[in-house]
């Protein structure tokens, strides 16, 4: 056993404390994340009124989410295996894979970033995207792309710092860009009045300089791993252990950003008032998935770290454990965004018919976050087991086929809140399926382990 593992925490430690240790610095750095978008959002509508608030979400938010999601589901499987060698302290093997890991993220991000140019106003068209919102939407998607390569580097970066217990210096990072962001954003949107222009450049720039703290961390300031930038390739034996475990969760992650898609086109046809409080509720709702992204992101990554230390008794009290406690954390903010809703609204737009479409939505979803927990928390755990394709599955055609029947053949022509409605609906379905291969396959485990106890003698880590 290795010096690190000894004194890793999360193998060792309080179960509740560990995870709650590293739940909250992903949380506000979660919450920074997202304050890039939240901060270009506030600022375009309420100095380049709603059609700008618009551009800056709506349909170039869904094409963004897409892309980013498909990589961020990427990286989960860097995540995993990192962690998963952390846990048992193979200095070589993690070595291996960070290399990997960043050399992936860079050529990922690139070619991402080259096809995402290409594609970005077909794609908008194909939305139905308002003739009047399409030339400045276009513009922000196409300016994201550019840094696409800086957002991947980044997001590799910080999973890999989470993945070996440090979830600290990726929030001090999103702190520090978060404010250069808002101070560009400002600057070039009140007072150069640049417009979405100003709002896509200065979010360029602080991912840039997001990109290159990460990478100098892991450079000079990590224990027990070294990112040598010369060293950086492919490395052919952990690349398909990575894709096993990412490649399905990306698939998962864009599945769910196409679905959004096919509900934003629907929502398109409504007009510029329903693009705008879609937006905005949008920014609202990002609020919640922060958290609950939080809680998955601690699951994944103490789930993987017990499982291979061979700690299969943390790995379902963790578990459980997380999911109680995000389920606590999703019925507050349902209700605080039921009673505040209005309130929370007026932060992105001052008009009232936008207002009270932004409530018409918020009453149909924010009830129904508690079910999606379940969904997060189960399919982390497994994830960070390797039990990946089957959660894929059911999230996949649970969630977003689903999602797609619904608004294409069920409520073809609805109203905003039948098609709305799409989330709940999806949500409780994919649930039901994930509770049931839950129990099923940690029943499994739990029966496998205890066989061997009966017939091998405990490992020194036990």
């Amino acid at each position: 056993m290795s010096e690190n593992t000894k004194k890793n925490g999360i193998i060792e430690g309080t179960i509740w404390k560990q995870i709650l240790i590293f739940f909250f610095p992903i949380l506000v750095g979660t919450f920074f994340q997202q304050l890039y978008n939240t901060v270009d959002a506030v600022v375009v509508g309420q100095f380049a009124g709603k059609e700008a608030l618009s551009s800056v979400g709506g349909s170039s938010s869904q094409i963004i989410n897409f892309v980013v999601g498909f990589f961020t589901g990427l990286s989960a499987g860097a995540t995993v295996i990192i962690s998963q060698f952390y846990g048992a302290g193979d200095a070589k093997k993690i070595h291996r894979a960070l290399h990997t890991a960043y050399a992936f993220a860079i050529i990922g991000g690139i070619a991402a970033g080259l096809i995402g140019i290409a594609v970005t106003i077909p794609t908008m068209r194909l939305m139905n995207t308002p003739a009047e919102l399409l030339h400045d939407s276009a513009m922000y998607v196409m300016i994201y792309f550019a840094g696409l390569v800086f957002i991947f580097v980044y997001n590799m970066g910080s999973a890999i710092l989470r993945a070996i217990g440090d979830s600290k210096r990726p929030l001090y990072y999103l702190v520090i860009c978060c404010g250069i962001n808002i101070v560009l954003d400002v600057l070039f949107v009140s007072v150069f009045k640049l417009g979405v222009l100003g709002a896509a450049v200065a979010t360029f720039i602080a991912q840039f300089v997001s990109a290159i703290m990460v990478t100098r961390a892991l450079m000079y300031h990590t224990e027990g791993m070294k990112l040598v930038l010369k060293e950086i390739r492919l490395h052919g034996d952990v690349l398909p252990s990575m894709l096993k475990i990412g490649l399905p969760t990306g698939i998962q992650s864009s599945m769910y950003s196409l679905s959004n898609i096919i509900v934003q086109s629907a929502l398109n046809s409504f007009g510029v008032d329903t693009v705008a409080a879609w937006s905005a509720f949008g920014k609202i709702d990002s609020m919640y998935w922060m958290i609950n992204t939080a809680f998955g992101i601690a699951a994944t990554t103490f789930v993987g770290q017990n499982f291979g230390a061979g700690k299969y008794d943390r790995v379902k009290k963790g578990t459980m454990q997380c999911l109680l406690m995000d389920i606590c954390a999703a019925v507050l903010f349902s209700t605080l965004a039921l009673t505040f809703g209005g309130y929370m609204l007026r932060i992105f737009t001052s008009e009232t018919e936008v207002i009270n479409l932004g409530i018409r939505v918020m009453h149909v979803i924010s009830p129904a976050y508690f079910i999606f927990v379940f969904i997060e928390i189960l399919s982390g755990s497994l994830r960070a087991q390797g039990h990946v394709l089957v959660t894929t599955l059911m999230t996949m055609l649970g969630v977003c086929a689903f999602r797609v029947v619904w608004v294409l053949f069920i409520v073809p022509h609805g109203t905003l809140e039948q098609i709305v409605f799409c989330y709940p609906a999806t949500w409780s379905v994919t649930a039901t399926g994930m509770i049931i291969y839950y129990i099923y396959k940690q029943n499994k485990i739990i029966r496998k382990y205890n066989t061997c106890l009966l017939y091998t003698s405990p490992s020194p880590r036990d």
